[in-house]
């Protein structure tokens, strides 16, 4: 399995997932920190992939999302965005409804 079919495998398996540096547990950066916390206040079940202990994903998930940064979040396998867009929608309510509905689609 090349490393698009990969993390499309992981986006078909998943609801939510969070591309992040760390865990939620432990986060390696202050992106990764918050918006791990923003999808915890919204009481999202969610799959995290640590891209520090993954360099191929590291290396080719900017190129397939088109985004160039971490952490990076999807939803339903659409590419919301990062931590600054998910803190807005925190603030906004809009990522808790996104969550709920990804629960209900799953």
């Amino acid at each position: 399995m090349n490393i698009n079919e990969r993390i499309q495998s992981l986006l078909d398996q998943h609801a939510i997932v969070l591309f992040m540096k760390g865990t939620p547990q432990f986060p390696m950066c202050g992106f990764s920190s918050r918006a791990a916390e923003a999808l915890k206040a919204c009481g999202a079940g969610f799959h995290s992939v640590n891209v520090l202990a993954d360099p191929e994903v590291r290396a080719h998930l900017p190129r397939f999302s088109d985004w160039p940064t971490f952490p990076q979040l999807f939803i339903n396998g659409e590419l919301i965005g990062g931590c600054d867009i998910m803190v807005e929608l925190h603030q906004q309510g809009e990522l808790q409804r996104m969550v709920a509905e990804s629960s209900k689609a799953a």
